[in-house]
């Protein structure tokens, strides 16, 4: 097990998300032996160069073809061998589909794929690397399971769970360098159970990723003008934790944040299971729109896409004056 300080919970924000991912998986391979770790010609990208150089035989580069990614990944699975392969989150979702599909969802191979870059990180490099449906098409696969951290602490526990985890899965690996801090300490992460962050009566919000944090920042500006918000983390988006909506319907209204597809994602996901509960509170879907953002900065793509703390904040206080909440 990695120890986890403050210290540390600093310095992989410091980081951010895909450093730490391959920090987490380098102190993992030092302990134990029974996985291996691919990348698709994106060694550096993914926080790998040091395992890459310490443990040679541990690493293989497939080159930038992620559909024969995974299918080398397919092969060394195939006796129960815990395999983590790595890309760009729409190449390793979208050019490898129909591999993830076939080998991951039909076959259940062991097989943790990592989307680097989700979410719109990618900045200045355009909608090619957005990760934008990811989440969305990989949610969509039988079998699979799709896991968002919220930061570093978050990363590092999800990856040591992942270890020990018989199915296929997706990391999906939002922000970059300067992650915010959501944890500063240990946590008791359990794949497909949610985090309570915060209580409160009024109005409960969901998020997953970056998203975990803003809706911290969300839940203290709605704090101050009376409006008392719960805050949960759904790390977890495919197995929802249910358990924990059903724990919120007593709310006035339920929000969803997500920096993905507004369509099939975490949004969908609650919305599909509340879709059967009858006198259920309204729910307010936040994420990116039906559209392709105009490239820019990080912060410039999140104001576009209503993402940043005031147009939560805002969002919310008008979902509840328009249904008089």
């Amino acid at each position: 097990m990695i120890q986890i300080t403050k210290a540390k919970s600093k310095l992989w924000s410091r980081l951010g998300a895909r450093a730490t991912y391959g920090q987490a998986v380098l102190e993992i391979a030092r302990q134990r032996k029974d996985f291996y770790v691919m990348s698709a010609d994106l060694c550096q990208s993914s926080g790998l160069t040091r395992l890459r150089e310490e443990l040679p035989d541990r690493f293989i580069n497939a080159g930038i073809a992620e559909q024969n990614l995974v299918g080398v990944a397919a092969g060394l699975a195939k006796d129960g061998t815990n395999v983590f392969i790595s890309s760009f989150s729409p190449f390793i979702t979208m050019r490898a589909c129909e591999q993830v599909r076939m080998n991951m969802g039909y076959m259940q191979l062991n097989i943790k794929t990592v989307g680097l870059g989700s979410g719109l990180i990618m900045a200045q490099l355009g909608n090619s690397h957005y990760g934008i449906e990811d989440a969305s098409i990989m949610r969509a696969i039988p079998g699979m399971t799709v896991i968002e951290p919220a930061d570093g602490v978050e990363i590092v526990k999800t990856v040591e769970a992942l270890c020990d985890y018989d199915k296929p899965a997706y990391l999906r690996l939002t922000g970059g360098p300067g992650l915010p801090v959501v944890y500063e300490g240990d946590i008791d992460f359990q794949i497909g159970k949610a985090i309570t962050l915060r209580d409160g009566k009024d109005v409960a919000i969901i998020a997953a990723g970056t998203m975990v944090y803003y809706a911290k920042l969300v839940a203290e500006a709605l704090s101050a003008k009376g409006i008392d918000a719960s805050v949960t983390d759904m790390h977890t988006i495919k197995p929802l934790d249910t358990a924990c909506i059903d724990e919120q319907l007593d709310k006035k209204l339920i929000v969803t944040i997500e920096e993905a597809s507004v369509i099939g994602g975490l949004g969908s996901a609650v919305a599909e299971y509340m879709a059967g509960i009858p006198n259920k509170p309204p729910q307010l879907t936040l994420g990116i729109k039906d559209c392709f953002p105009h490239a820019g900065s990080y912060q410039y793509l999140l104001e576009q896409c209503g993402l940043t703390e005031t147009a939560i904040t805002n969002a919310v206080e008008t979902m509840l004056l328009r249904n008089n909440l």
